[in-house]
């Protein structure tokens, strides 16, 4: 690389003083010594009012824009992240919620289901009981008949065999005869049942 250098350096350098020398004769003022105090001094006085326009005028401007920019994106910053923040908060308090609602639900349900369990044991229990006394009466129905149906049994008996006795014979015969005889075999079945 410095080969390079060192070899073109030279090079150009020569194409520099031939094309100064050609631009004398040429009458290109701008490489006439005799000129460059003039362009000196308006290169000076031109960079000097552009360097002032631009540090009085433009770059105030640039330089407040970027701090308006700045300070507005700083305060997008600071309300994105507040946002962010309340978001956050808003998803916990609505996850809170939510749990809240899921509990309740379960415990009304729970609640509900107790109930229900407590009404059913209440209606199943007035159920026995009335299915009881149902029992009870119909138990007590039937020692009632088992009690009168002998007595039952010994006047149909006692009928029948009046009945039978006058299509048989063609007169009636004493009921108290019948009644007597019939009442003396259901003892003597009633015995014999007693027995068994």
């Amino acid at each position: 690389m410095l080969k390079k250098i060192i070899f073109f350096v030279p090079i150009f350098s020569f194409v520099f003083l031939i094309a100064t020398q050609s631009a004398k004769g040429a009458g290109m003022p701008q490489l006439d010594p005799y000129y460059w105090i003039s362009q000196i001094f308006w290169l000076i006085l031109s960079f000097g009012v552009l360097f002032l326009i631009l540090s009085k005028i433009i770059l105030p401007k640039i330089s407040r824009n970027l701090e308006t920019r700045k300070s507005q994106i700083l305060e997008n910053i600071e309300l994105a992240e507040k946002q962010r923040l309340e978001s956050e908060n808003k998803i916990k308090e609505f996850e809170k919620l939510i749990l809240e609602g899921k509990n309740q639900a379960k415990n009304y349900f729970s609640d509900t289901k107790q109930k229900i369990i407590e009404d059913i044991n209440k209606k199943k229990t007035l159920l026995e009981n009335e299915i009881n006394e149902e029992i009870k009466s119909a138990e007590k129905e039937i020692n009632d008949l088992k009690n009168n149906a002998p007595e039952k049994i010994n006047k149909i008996a006692v009928e029948t065999s009046v009945d039978l006795i006058k299509q048989l014979i063609g007169f009636e015969v004493n009921n108290s005869n019948i009644s007597a005889i019939v009442e003396d075999l259901s003892k003597k079945s009633g015995d014999k049942q007693n027995a068994i």
